[in-house]
């Protein structure tokens, strides 16, 4: 008995770690899913919560990276991300034959929009969307394909070795020791004309946004650096800005849609 409580507790631990090592993957997206419902049409609310039988777009945020690992959606793998060089720009690169972030949003505003779509359909496609539109804010989901958007570029972050997108995906944000609705209520006060100022432009003036913080980030990190405070006090606030951003233009996109 003694030798199973011990085991049962390894796992419970391992369980927990593996849980925290995650943990702003998920906070991230929360809070622009918690963002965006501050910001819905009447309209959009009530036509969301039938869809998702009154689960919240926090909530749901987390879906599309909850689903990774069943390889009956292995072909939505790709749409989490775009690759191109910098420099160019995306409607003149080569397109991954799999499709791209742009291609899967567009694809799940059609379904969306489609009048002959089941409610299983729009409520899948509406979980996907809501990450999908988090993901476009993250600037290494708009990076390089050679390094796998910093997946492959290796720093130590206080000393423990990791690589860029984890520093921006996770490492950042986690620091705060806060829960998404915790950062979500943090977020920076904007006036109504800021928030329009805000969503104003396409999901690819947003796309092209996140590419040149990307090209930024690149310019200001080498590999192997270690990064502390000082790469904190220097991005963290922007990355909090995406968070807030991607909220405000999810409810844009959600309020055209179920106008």
């Amino acid at each position: 008995m003694k030798s199973y409580l011990l085991l049962f507790s390894a796992l419970i631990i391992s369980f927990n770690t593996v849980i925290a090592n995650n943990d702003w993957g998920r906070t991230g997206h929360r809070v622009t899913g918690k963002v965006a419902a501050e910001h819905l049409s009447k309209k959009a609310e009530k036509a969301i919560s039938q869809l998702l039988n009154g689960e919240s777009l926090a909530f749901v945020s987390t879906y599309a990276d909850e689903i990774r690992s069943d390889n009956a959606y292995k072909s939505y793998a790709p749409w989490h991300y775009v690759s191109f060089p910098f420099g160019a720009r995306y409607e003149t690169s080569p397109k991954n034959e799999k499709g791209d972030i742009i291609q899967g949003i567009d694809s799940c505003i059609k379904v969306l929009k489609d009048k002959t779509s089941s409610k299983e359909e729009k409520a899948f496609n509406l979980r996907m969307l809501v990450h999908f539109i988090g993901d476009l804010h993250m600037p290494l989901h708009v990076g390089l394909n050679e390094d796998k958007g910093g997946n492959d570029f290796q720093v130590r972050w206080f000393g423990d070795g990791t690589n860029l997108h984890t520093v921006w995906d996770t490492k950042m944000i986690e620091s705060y020791e806060m829960t998404y609705t915790e950062l979500a209520d943090n977020k920076q006060k904007l006036s109504k004309q800021q928030i329009l100022d805000w969503q104003q432009g396409s999901i690819n003036d947003w796309m092209y946004e996140s590419r040149a913080l990307c090209e930024d980030i690149y310019a200001n990190t080498e590999i192997g650096e270690k990064l502390g405070y000082r790469y904190m006090y220097k991005y963290v606030n922007v990355a909090r800005k995406q968070l807030h951003k991607g909220g405000l233009r999810l409810a844009k996109v959600l309020n055209e849609i179920f106008e």
